[in-house]
């Protein structure tokens, strides 16, 4: 009956529309140290990449001082064998992993979320072609691919991008390929459905809103792992030698370490600084979502309003 059918829209609707915390769990999960922590270490990082050439005006590729001198007022991170300021490769190299994080994070959350919600939406030979083309690329050795990419046609920003962004996006896919068949399941979208929303309206509309706090988390830790390998890169010399970074800070330390600690010291702190915000924000992102799950599977009344009772046919 049209009653009954509204009666399932409107009472999953409610119970689905929230999908963030309530105000007050935000404010509980947030005020955690580990979540205040990593909140902290995230703003920092971006503050400073946006404000590098106020923060360190001196060229990061430029001398500046006597040779490996160790830590002091005018250059408050040393210098390195060369006399370039530590202080200012390790500030512009944030501006560089924060360029190279925030685009394939962009990219590679479009390719997984548009590769997961088809196949969650479209079961059958659609679904399966492309989740054997998600686990090809899975299986695939990221940094090794993208040391072979880069040394057949050379470093540069723009192809480290690229081949990161192409190969980050499977574990996303997968997640929200799995939310996508949870949630097409619920008596909403069916009631959606029978009342004439198209395919494409109920995936939209429907589907894709509620698999977002599951997909903000494998986002977050993404990027974490981009963090890793665009350093990783630049130790090994892979790195677009045009853009100060902090794995090219690295690889330039690894000859002085018992000489001048600080030259590695600095950018390892710096990578080690923003992998543990970003984890730390994920975490605090499962723990927002989580506990919303729990209430949606035990509590019969979610925010207050019982649900309505079903209508028979």
């Amino acid at each position: 009956m049209p009653g009954s059918t509204r009666a399932f829209a409107t009472s999953d609707v409610d119970v689905g529309r929230g999908w963030l915390a309530p105000p007050a769990r935000a404010r509980r999960v947030l005020g955690t140290a580990a979540a205040a922590a990593g909140l902290a270490i995230g703003v920092a990082w971006v503050v400073v990449a946006a404000l590098a050439p106020v923060i360190a005006p001196a060229d990061p590729f430029a001398s500046v001082a006597a040779p490996l001198s160790p830590p002091a007022r005018g250059h408050l991170f040393g210098t390195d064998d060369l006399g370039r300021d530590v202080l200012s490769g390790v500030v512009h190299g944030a501006r560089t992993s924060l360029l190279v994080v925030s685009t394939v994070t962009a990219l590679a959350a479009l390719i997984g979320v548009a590769v997961g919600a088809v196949a969650g939406s479209r079961p059958g030979g659609v679904d399966d072609a492309l989740m054997r083309a998600t686990e090809l690329v899975q299986v695939m050795p990221r940094f090794f691919l993208a040391a072979i990419v880069i040394a057949l046609f050379g470093a540069g920003l723009d192809r480290l991008i690229v081949v990161l962004a192409l190969t980050s996006w499977p574990a996303l896919a997968r997640v929200v390929r799995a939310e996508t068949l949870s949630i097409g399941r619920r008596e909403f979208v069916e009631a959606a459905r029978a009342l004439g929303a198209t395919g494409h309206r109920i995936v939209l509309r429907h589907v894709l809103p509620h698999t977002l706090p599951a997909a903000t988390v494998v986002i977050s830790l993404n990027a974490a792992s981009v963090i890793l390998l665009e350093a990783g890169l630049g130790f090994v010399g892979l790195g677009d030698p045009r853009a100060m970074s902090w794995g090219y800070l690295a690889n330039n330390a690894q000859r002085f370490l018992r000489l001048a600690w600080w030259m590695a010291a600095f950018p390892g702190a710096a990578i080690a600084l923003a992998v543990l915000g970003l984890n730390l924000l994920g975490d605090a992102l499962n723990d927002l979502r989580r506990p919303r799950t729990a209430d949606r599977e035990s509590d019969p009344n979610v925010g207050g309003r019982a649900r309505p009772a079903r209508v028979a046919d």
